[in-house]
């Protein structure tokens, strides 16, 4: 079974938006995946709810996913994401203990990228690869991403943190989706925000793959903290 945490210290970075729209894409009645809320906020939740069809299936944790990551596995989930809040609080340490990967994302400001330096610490501390993913940013011009995410990148460098080549751009359809309950493919399958998601997963599947040995590790976006 995989465990993919999204966490970071900094409120409003995105790790609701991202746990709703990959498990959207990923989430098929044969292979379902588990939601786990561990966020008092409890924007998931609202997201599910809105959603009204139990699928992928959720669970509130506030204080532990210990025993809920243990029961998925009973259950035969194969994949697991875990939405935690914005702070790095026991739940959250609790949730990187049980990650297989962990996802952090930060949009291009001085404040998320500076604020990503306590996730990183505790990931690890843990010895849990982890990546660093560009979220919330402004749009390519002519193929080139703004200057602000490339300053991002290179602040992001000084703290030896892996980040995803990619980037998941500001983009309307990613709200509008949430606010129907579906994800960007569902919402419009060949929209641009579709396509940055369906990026995204692709390089969290090949880390993964990577992390538990199953191929090489050339093009995967995590890195395992010595």
């Amino acid at each position: 079974m995989n465990v993919i945490v999204f966490a970071s210290r900094k409120g409003g970075s995105g790790k609701s938006t991202l746990t709703a729209h990959l498990a959207a894409h990923v989430h098929t009645t044969s292979k379902p995946c588990l939601l786990i809320d561990a966020d008092p906020q409890g924007s998931l939740t609202l997201w599910h709810k809105l959603r009204g069809t139990n699928e992928p299936q959720l669970k509130p944790a506030t204080r532990s996913v210990g025993e809920i990551v243990a029961q998925a596995k009973r259950d035969g989930y194969e994949w697991v994401f875990i939405d935690t809040p914005p702070n790095m609080s026991p739940v959250v340490e609790d949730a990187i203990r049980n990650a297989t990967m962990v996802i952090i994302p930060a949009r291009p400001g001085v404040f998320d990228v500076n604020a990503v330096q306590e996730t990183i610490q505790t990931c690890r501390a843990a010895r849990k690869p982890y990546a660093v993913v560009m979220n919330g940013a402004p749009a390519l011009r002519d193929e080139n991403e703004s200057r602000l995410v490339t300053i991002a990148r290179a602040a992001l460098a000084q703290f030896k943190a892996p980040v995803w080549s990619g980037q998941i751009t500001n983009r309307a359809d990613l709200l509008l989706a949430l606010g129907s309950g579906e994800g960007a493919r569902e919402y419009a399958s060949e929209g641009r925000a579709a396509s940055e998601i369906s990026r995204l997963w692709a390089a969290i599947e090949r880390s993964v793959k990577a992390i538990r040995g199953s191929s090489s590790a050339n093009g995967a976006m995590h890195k395992q903290a010595a």
